[in-house]
């Protein structure tokens, strides 16, 4: 009968570590999907650019959420679109509605 808990011996470090790692860019992936979707609305010229930002790391990483992320790119550079096109039609460094 044994009344402690055997020693872990540390050498399932790598796994923990990867899973962590993968845990990390799925959060990224979600986060560029939400920041650039968020960025269609207010804020775009900081949340489009840190939407692809995050994308990318996350694509680059290798996410499990890989739709995500390509959402997020593609809202990101939807944001800098939509940035652009407001900015040409009233010729000011902003927009409004």
């Amino acid at each position: 009968m044994q009344l402690t808990a055997p020693a872990h011996r540390g050498t399932d470090t790598t796994r923990t570590t990867r899973r962590v790692g993968i845990h990390d860019t799925d959060g990224m992936a979600v986060a560029s999907f939400v920041l650039g979707l968020l960025g269609l609305l207010v804020l775009n010229v900081f949340l489009g650019p840190i939407a692809i930002a995050l994308a990318g790391i996350a694509l680059w990483r290798g996410t499990a959420r890989r739709g995500r992320a390509l959402l997020g790119l593609g809202l990101g550079i939807a944001d800098l679109l939509v940035l652009v096109a407001f900015m040409s039609a009233d010729n000011t460094m902003s927009w409004s509605l």
